[in-house]
């Protein structure tokens, strides 16, 4: 049995080609198959030490043997740390291992991954799935072919029982590892394979097949929000009266798809936004990374608030941006027709609201308190709480997300800059950044 045909989407002219190396039955003869159709390409085996078992150092030792003399290459990484306390041993090796598999290919010079799953892995996956209340993406269990971070991830085995794997290292006069944490009955998947196949053997084929229409599903489903979104949604704004406007399976697929572009959301955050919003509500959810706000019919994501911050001293008398990472934001100060004075930007006082501030939106207005100066310009409530700035002598100079006020422009011929607060500024901390006050 050899290895399926080189992915389309993969890079012929790549120097190497990487397969996902154990040890075990299925890498080992999956190895052997990917150096039998190298075609000169160079193979090489990637073998990941998660040390958790006592013999994983002689795992690694003889898994470079076997490669070598099936003539791979090998390279080998050793995850450090370990679970935290209550976390999954299965999840935490699964991430290193992802992580390292990605890093050694690349390194290796390779765009194609190829990993040993075969039908039966499948299967278990769509099932452990579907126990776990999985929707279609859970249920598609693993892809066969899947770019990830400028790698190709293969499975060409995906469909082969294990029976015809097994039998093809029988041929070939295989030896391989095997693992005595197969046998561990705290793994979910080790107790799928002690109960459940002794019991419904026949089931393979009907699982995996079940996973296939999953995975169509889920495809159809992402060109349906594709659509959905492009008029529904900004980069930023999710409309929420146009969305309720939808059938309610439609709705649920378009805001998950939305919230996909900011977090992993939890199937019960989704039921909260769908079950709870009303035509005008402002709303807040707690949400993964940050904050979900519904605020004049639409649904805006927002990191976390920050944490009330110390007033400090800032010099903007010069241009350039100053990042304030407190405050998930940075400053921009430009050359401007109107503007301050350099020297009043010099030794500004920068802090959160205090409640009692008026704001000058511009020249020959009147002066309004805060509060209604943000409602006035569509300030969202979660962009109202600063920073503020203050010259001197305490007076207001500029609020971020309404700009400077009025009454701190410069007259005459004095030269004027800019001042401008940009959310979420992902620029690298600067000499001009907040410095505390001592």
């Amino acid at each position: 049995m050899a290895a399926s045909a080189t992915p389309r989407t993969a890079d012929l002219a790549a120097d190497a080609v990487a397969v996902a190396f154990s040890g075990g039955l299925d890498s080992t003869a999956l190895l052997h198959a990917a150096t039998r159709a190298a075609q000169g390409r160079r193979v090489v085996a990637l073998h990941v030490h998660h040390g958790l078992q006592a013999q994983a150092d002689d795992w690694a030792t003889r898994c470079e043997r076997i490669a070598r003399e099936l003539g791979a290459e090998f390279s080998c990484t050793r995850l450090s740390g370990k679970p935290a306390a209550g976390d999954s041993v299965e999840a935490w090796a699964r991430a290193g291992r992802h992580r390292a598999l990605h890093d050694m290919a690349l390194a290796a010079g390779a765009d194609l991954l190829l990993l040993a799953h075969h039908r039966r892995d499948q299967a278990e996956t769509f099932l452990l799935q579907a126990l776990r209340g999985a929707g279609s993406a859970g249920l598609a269990a693993m892809p066969r072919l899947q770019w990830r971070d400028g790698l190709c991830w293969a499975r060409p085995w995906l469909d082969r029982p294990r029976e015809s794997i097994q039998a093809y290292a029988q041929q070939h006069g295989l030896s391989w590892i095997e693992d005595p944490s197969n046998d561990d009955a705290r793994y979910a998947r080790n107790r799928l394979r002690q109960v459940f196949w002794p019991a419904f053997a026949s089931a393979e084929a009907g699982l995996a097949q079940a996973a296939r229409w999953a995975q169509q599903a889920d495809a159809l489903a992402v060109e349906v929000a594709a659509q959905d979104l492009a008029l529904l949604a900004s980069s930023e704004r999710l409309d929420l009266a146009a969305l309720s406007a939808l059938s309610p399976a439609r709705a649920s697929n378009a805001l998950r798809a939305w919230l996909s572009r900011h977090m992993v959301a939890p199937a019960s955050l989704v039921q909260r936004l769908l079950g709870e919003w009303r035509p005008g509500a402002t709303l807040c959810w707690p949400a993964p990374g940050g904050e979900l706000h519904a605020w004049r019919d639409g649904l805006f994501w927002a990191p976390r608030p920050p944490q009330p911050a110390a007033a400090c001293q800032v010099d903007l008398s010069r241009p350039g941006r100053y990042p304030q990472p407190a405050w998930h934001g940075a400053w921009l100060v430009e050359p401007a027709e109107q503007g301050i004075a350099p020297q009043r930007l010099a030794r500004l006082t920068q802090r959160g609201r205090a409640g009692a501030e008026q704001f000058q939106r511009a020249p020959g207005s009147v002066p309004r308190s805060l509060k209604k100066a943000c409602q006035e310009a569509g300030l969202p409530p979660w962009r109202r709480g600063g920073p503020l700035l203050f010259d001197g002598e305490q007076r207001l100079v500029a609020v971020a997300g309404l700009g400077m006020d009025a009454r701190a422009f410069a007259g005459g011929d004095e030269p004027r800059l800019a001042v401008r607060w940009l959310e979420d500024s992902a620029l690298p901390q600067s000499e001009g950044a907040c410095r505390a006050d001592a």
